[in-house]
C-alpha cells in the first residue's frame, strides 16, 4: 500500500457564517495531494461540497445546521481507506444529544468537549479513526488504538484569537497520523 492523505474539513458554515470557503484550503488540499474530503458537517451550502469535489471525491455528514439541500447525507458514516475503518460524524450524532448538549452549554457555557469525543468512541468502537466536527476546537488524540481527529473549523473557532483550520490524515504502511493545519488571519 503507498501513502494516501485525506483532507479533513468541518463547520464551514457557508454563508451562514462566513461568506465562502477560506480560499488556502483548496490549493492546500491540492498541494497534500488528498485522494478524498471528509467533511465532518455543518457545510450549510450545498454548493460548498460541490467546490470541495473539484480537488477530490467528498464524503461529508449532515450536520446541526444542514437543513436545506441535504436531505441524501447521513449523519454518519462508516468508510475504509487503505484497510484502515474510519468513522465519520458531526458529533451530535442525533437531536436528542443536540438539544441536551446546547442546554448544557446555556446553563454551564464552554467547557471541555471531551464527553464529545467520549460519545465518538462508543459511536464507532470498531474504527481505527475517528474524525468529528461540532465543537470547532481542533483535536488529535489517541485512544488505545483509535486515532481521535477534529479538524476544528474551517471557518470560525469557539475560542477568540484562535485560526480557522483544517486538517490532513496520512495513512501508510507505518500507520496513521493526522495533523491539524491553521489558517493565520491575513491583516
Amino acid at each position: 500500500m503507498s501513502k494516501i492523505t485525506l483532507g479533513l474539513i468541518a463547520d464551514t458554515h457557508v454563508p451562514d457564517r462566513k461568506r465562502g470557503l477560506d480560499p488556502r484550503i483548496l490549493p492546500a488540499f491540492q498541494q497534500a495531494g488528498v485522494a478524498a474530503i471528509l467533511h465532518a458537517g455543518d457545510i450549510s451550502s450545498p454548493s460548498l461540497l460541490a467546490q470541495l469535489a473539484e480537488v477530490a471525491p467528498v464524503h461529508a455528514v449532515r450536520g446541526n445546521t444542514d437543513w436545506f439541500g441535504f436531505d441524501d447525507l447521513p449523519s454518519y458514516r462508516h468508510l475504509e481507506f487503505g484497510g484502515v475503518r474510519l468513522g465519520l460524524a458531526h458529533g451530535h450524532i442525533n437531536w436528542p444529544n443536540y438539544l441536551r448538549d446546547k442546554l448544557a452549554y446555556l446553563l454551564f457555557g464552554p467547557r471541555s468537549f471531551d464527553y464529545f469525543t467520549q460519545r465518538m468512541l462508543a459511536f464507532f468502537p470498531d474504527s481505527d479513526v475517528i474524525v468529528f466536527g461540532h465543537t470547532h476546537e481542533p483535536l488529535v488524540r489517541r485512544f488505545g488504538k483509535t486515532l481521535v481527529v477534529n479538524p476544528g473549523s474551517a471557518c470560525c473557532q469557539v475560542l477568540p484569537g484562535k485560526d480557522p483550520s483544517y486538517g490532513l490524515l496520512h495513512i501508510s504502511p507505518n500507520g496513521v497520523e493526522a495533523e491539524i493545519c491553521y489558517l493565520p488571519s491575513q491583516n
